[in-house]
Order: structure tokens, then sequence, then C-alpha cells
């Protein structure tokens, strides 16, 4: 009976889904947070599947010596070593468009929140407050939303953004002016960061984190910002700045953030972060609903499988 190794939080769906396909499975949900540990137990194992707090680095795939496929729990894959996994002959799949929804979702929740603070409300009415115009939000309606990427998720973003009357906004080099998301859904798109960065009330990040895109997000793209202007990344840590954000947000530059992936994870005591209120934290969740983590179990156990056994995937990255 051939062994999978899951390190990271695995959806039971999908570990059940392996052991039909008759493999035999051994799952730690905080192996990844355990790296001597991790590095003893690979040697034995031809298909091993991650998340995102796995290194797989040259360390790893140099002790995996067996591994003949790897299987990543999401799409992020800056912590694993693509050229080196090529040069082994090691195929990634990734959980193409499985948690894209839940991430859209997200996206959409965000801006809710910051134009109609229901949160604080509820806080301040059992104090015993009745404050309504404290409370008084404003429409997402005739808002702008600026996207930075123009992919799957961004294209959900933009479809549930136009259902409320908000003027959508594009930026992304790789979008050719006939693709689906430009023609099919009105999404107008802006030929310079810049422009984006003038018009947009919101500021979506979908992007993979690359040495193009880590600190695209500085002092200097905040200074062009509208001072009602809230981001929201959904995506990669380390493409905002985090030190240059906390300063436009408690310089009133902008607005606010809503950061749910950090550069540095889980979040560090000393991150600057955490001083400011008007920087709303959540811990990489964007993508985690129940149907988000069923998909995404199910769609790695199949492709693992699928490849495994010669099969061709859309789902191979590398």
């Amino acid at each position: 009976m051939e062994k999978v190794l899951v390190t990271e939080l695995m959806w039971e769906d999908g570990i059940e889904r392996l052991r039909s396909l008759g493999y035999e499975v051994y799952y730690d949900p905080d192996l990844s947070r355990k790296r001597k540990e991790l590095l003893q137990l690979i040697p034995d194992y031809k298909l091993i599947i991650v998340r995102n707090e796995t290194k797989v680095d040259t360390e790893f795939l140099q002790t995996a010596k067996q591994l003949r496929v790897l299987g990543r729990l999401g799409v992020g894959v800056d912590n694993i070593d693509l050229v080196g996994a090529r040069k082994r002959n090691v195929p990634v799949i990734v959980a193409r468009n499985a948690n894209a929804t839940s991430v859209a979702e997200y996206v959409m929740a965000a801006m809710l929140d910051a134009s109609r603070l229901l949160p604080e409300a509820n806080v301040d009415v059992r104090k015993g407050n009745w404050n309504r115009k404290v409370f008084t939000g404003y429409e997402l309606n005739g808002r702008t939303l600026g996207l930075i990427g123009l992919g799957e998720i961004a294209h959900r973003v933009a479809r549930r953004a136009k259902a409320f009357g908000m003027e959508v906004i594009g930026y992304d080099p790789f979008v050719r002016p006939y693709d689906n998301i430009l023609q099919e859904l009105g999404v107008e798109q802006v030929t310079e960061l810049d422009m984006l960065y003038k018009r947009a009330d919101f500021i979506s990040v979908h992007v993979p984190l690359t040495e193009t895109t880590q600190y695209m997000l500085c002092e200097e793209a905040f200074q062009k910002m509208k001072m009602n202007a809230f981001i929201i990344n959904s995506a990669r840590g380390g493409i905002i700045h985090e030190v240059d954000l906390v300063e436009a947000v408690e310089s009133g530059e902008i607005a606010g953030a809503y950061i749910d992936v950090v550069e540095k994870e889980p979040i560090r005591d000393d991150s600057p972060l955490l001083r400011c209120d008007k920087i709303k934290l959540s811990p990489h969740i964007a993508g985690l609903t129940i149907e988000a983590q069923s998909r995404t179990a199910l769609l790695i156990a199949e492709e693992v499988h699928k490849v495994y056994h010669g099969g061709r995937s859309l789902c191979v990255v590398n």
C-alpha cells in the first residue's frame, strides 16, 4: 500500500478520499512546525501534501529522495522551490480555483464591514448608547473598487462588486483587452498602477508574491491613494510593506486596511500591524470556508492520485 504524508491541515473529506483510493495516510496538521521531525519522515514518502507553512526548500527536496508528486492545499507556491522541484521532475499540484469563491466573498465582507461598522455599533449599543449619527455608514453603490491582478479570484470579486453597483477598475499587464473579465464583466483596465491608486475607494490585491510584487504597496504608493481608501490583502504577505502601511493609516494618508496575510506567519508579537486598530487582521482565512476546505482537499487528493499514476492535470504548476 502506497503512503501519503500530509504535513498541514487537510479537511477530512480529502483524507477519506485518499484512503478510499488505497493510500495509507500519515496526517499531522502541525508537522510543518516540527522541522526536525518532518525531515526525518519525508525520505520514506513518494507522495507529500503540504499547505502554506511547510517550507519545500533545497533541504526538503534533497531529503525527500523518493518524492514523486507534491500536492499543495491552496494556490500560492511562494513556500515551494518550483525550480528545484522541476529539476527533480517532481510535479507540484495546486488546488486551482477551489477557494476562489470564498476569497471573493471575504473581499466583499471587508468592504461591507468598512462601509457600515456593524461590529462597532453592536458593542456601542450594548454599552447603553444609541449613536445613530456616529454609525451612519455609506453605500458601496457608486464606489470604485480597484483590483490589482485580474485572475480567477479577481474575476469573481468583480462580478459580486458589480452586483452592488460598484465601478470596477483593474491593473494587470498580462490581461489583454479581449479577455473575459474586461469584455464580459465590463471591468475597466487601467494601464498604470498610479491611475488605480488615484481613483479607487477600495484596493484589493490579487497577485502572487514575486520579486516584482514584493513591497509593491509601500509609502510611495500610499501617498498616491485617496484619504478614504481601504486596502484589502487576501493574497500574500510581503506584497505590502507593513511598516509603511501602519504609518500611512496612522497619519491619515489612507483610511485603513483589511489584512488576511502577513509577511511572517503566524503574526509575531512585535508586528507593527498590531498597534493600529484601523487595520483589521484575520489569520489567513480568506479561503477557509467549509465549502472551500472540502473542495481543496478533494481536488488535491484526486489530482495527486491521477498524476502519480501517470495522468495529466491542469493543476500542475511546474
